[in-house]
Formats: C-alpha cells, structure tokens, sequence
C-alpha cells in the first residue's frame, strides 16, 4: 500500500479522534502521542522514505508534510479548548450544599382548616362540600330565616339575583345532608363564605367557616358540650377551660357562644384577649325543630346540635396575626412564615 494510500487511512482516523476527543488533559495527550509523537503515525511514514525513488519522496512528502501539520493544528485546538472548559468548571466546589429547590406551601387558613378537620374526623365526622353560589331557600328560609324576618339583617348579603347569592355561610351544606341522607348525621362543613362587609384590619368580605351537625335519636346538649371540649382540648391544649354564654341563632335553640381561656396568657389577661382572660372561638345550639321538619326528619324522634367556628380568627389568634387582610393579599414574603 503506498505511503499516501496510508496517509489517507490515518486522517481520517485522526478526524474520528479529533472530534470524539473527551477534552480532558489524559486524553488530548493520548491523541498527540499517537499521531506526532517520535513513535507516532506520522512520523513513522516519514521513516519510510528512506526506500522511495526521489519522484515517489516528492509526491509523498506533499501528502505527509499537510497530514503532520493538520494534526499540529488539531492538536493545538484540543489544547484549547480542554483548557476554556477547565475555566469554565473551575468555580464549582462539588463540597458547597446544594440549593434547595423553591417549594410552594399551604396557606395558613388551610393548615388551620386541615387540623380542626382531623381532630372532628377522629370522632367520626364526615366532611361534606356544598356550592358557594346558593338559593335564598338553601341559605335561609331551609335555617329557620323566614322572608323579612329581621335575623336576615345580621348577614349582609351579596345578591346575585333576587333569589341567588353569595352564602354567607356554610349551614347550607348542613341542609343539603339532612335532605340526601337518613338520621344518624354526623358532618362537617368547611368551606369559604362571603359578606357585604367594609375592609378592615379585623374584617373582610371573604373569609370562611366550619361547621358540624350531629343528628341523631336522643341528642343532647350535654353530649355538644363533651364534643367541643374534647376539640378545645385537642386543638389548644389539656390546660384549655371552656365557657358557654347564651346567645341567639335562628336556627339552634338554645344557642350559646362558646369561649375558651386565652392560650397567650394563660387566662391571665393580655392585650389579644383584651385582659378578660377568655377568647370567642365558635357558636353552637341544638338544632330548631323548625330547622328538622324543612329537611322532612320528625323532630319528635331525632334531635341534633350543630356548632360553627371560624378559623381565619383561630389562626390569626394562633399565629399572632393582627390584620386579616393579609391573607387575602397574596404577599410571598407573608405566606412563606408558615412552609
């Protein structure tokens, strides 16, 4: 085979090298040593001359002499290029902690709303959803609110038509499963409800509730009270002491507001319990009669308490939060405190 048949073998080989070459120093050197090195491929065709006739040396030498100094060339651009990536890496320190990726994170009220659940579903509650756009009959006459009667002034209402709004708030979820299933009845109802009500540190149009109900054969008020004292104790601790206050809602009777001893200062009295020593936590009752025989179940046979609460002023008492109004703001830097 003639020297330059060979010579064509070899670059194109080189070509192959030069292309699939890894970059790094072991492997540029590799490379120059077998093409130019002393016991390299080209020079070991330069060695072969001494057997050639002086035309055959002439047209040979041609072909050799552009063969070496392309693989000078490849080799010088091998060089270069290993050493620009080198300078590229060199500021990685694979020892430094790698950067924690940005992670999204539940919203305060959910976490507040997702423990209160459990602690109900623990006693065999069963959390029912409802629409958040009602019927006039859904989210009032169904609760004991006749037309005109004066408890609807206690709830500033959106209207989305004469006989469509906005509920304000999640009782009639309760209705919904009084209508669909048979006594006993054991739910819970969260859920986000709207009011016409002005903008401020302590209100907001939109905030939200929870609400159970219980029905059954023999239900007694004793039996609200224990429920709610084993939740009190569940959620803000064994020290918690509980006071029921007589109270009004058109659709329990009898009615109480329940407060518990302030968590901050021990029922010593702070500025958040404004040094009475007792928070407002939940309103409860035993459901009206009225309120049973809208949903076809004989208050004769079965009676039943329903308790509601609101945990946008449980978490705002929980975490120190003194303006409402941040939790509907949307600020990162707020909602970030609670990953």
């Amino acid at each position: 085979m003639k020297i330059t048949e060979r010579a064509e073998i070899i670059r194109r080989e080189m070509e192959s090298d030069f292309f699939n070459n890894r970059l790094d120093f072991q492997s540029v050197e590799e490379f120059r040593v077998k093409y130019i090195g002393k016991k390299g491929l080209i020079p070991g065709l330069f060695r072969e001359f001494g057997s050639l006739s002086s035309d055959e040396k002439q047209e040979a030498g041609k072909v050799v002499n552009i063969l070496k100094k392309d693989a000078e060339k490849f080799v010088s651009e091998l060089k270069q290029k290993s050493e620009s990536d080198k300078d590229k890496t060199d500021f990685f320190d694979p020892s430094l902690p790698g950067l924690r990726p940005d992670v999204g994170n539940l919203h305060p009220i959910s976490i507040t709303m997702r423990e209160i659940s459990n602690i109900f579903r623990e006693m065999g509650f069963v959390v029912e959803f409802g629409p958040e756009v009602e019927t006039d009959y859904y989210n009032f006459q169904a609760l004991n609110f006749p037309e005109n009667h004066p408890a609807r002034d206690m709830q500033d209402t959106f209207f989305i038509s004469e006989d469509t709004l906005l509920r304000t708030h999640t009782s009639p979820i309760q209705v919904r499963s009084m209508q669909k299933q048979k006594p006993p009845i054991r739910i819970l109802a969260p859920g986000r409800v709207f009011r016409n009500e002005a903008i401020s540190p302590r209100s907001y149009c939109v905030f939200h509730q929870i609400e159970g109900l219980y029905i059954d054969e023999k239900v007694t008020f004793s039996e609200l009270k224990s429920t709610l004292e084993i939740f009190a104790k569940s959620y803000f601790g064994n020290d918690v002491k509980l006071r029921f206050r007589p109270s009004y809602f058109p659709f329990t009777e009898p009615s109480a507001e329940v407060d518990i001893t302030c968590f901050i200062c021990g029922g010593n009295g702070c500025r958040v319990c404004k040094n009475t020593g007792w928070l407002e936590i939940l309103g409860c009752g035993m459901v009206d009669p009225n309120v049973l025989k809208a949903s076809n179940i004989d208050p004769e046979k079965y009676s039943g308490y329903a308790f509601g609460m609101g945990p946008d002023r449980i978490t705002m008492l929980k975490y120190g939060i003194d303006d409402i109004r941040l939790f509907f703001d949307g600020d990162i830097r707020f909602l970030k405190q609670f990953s």
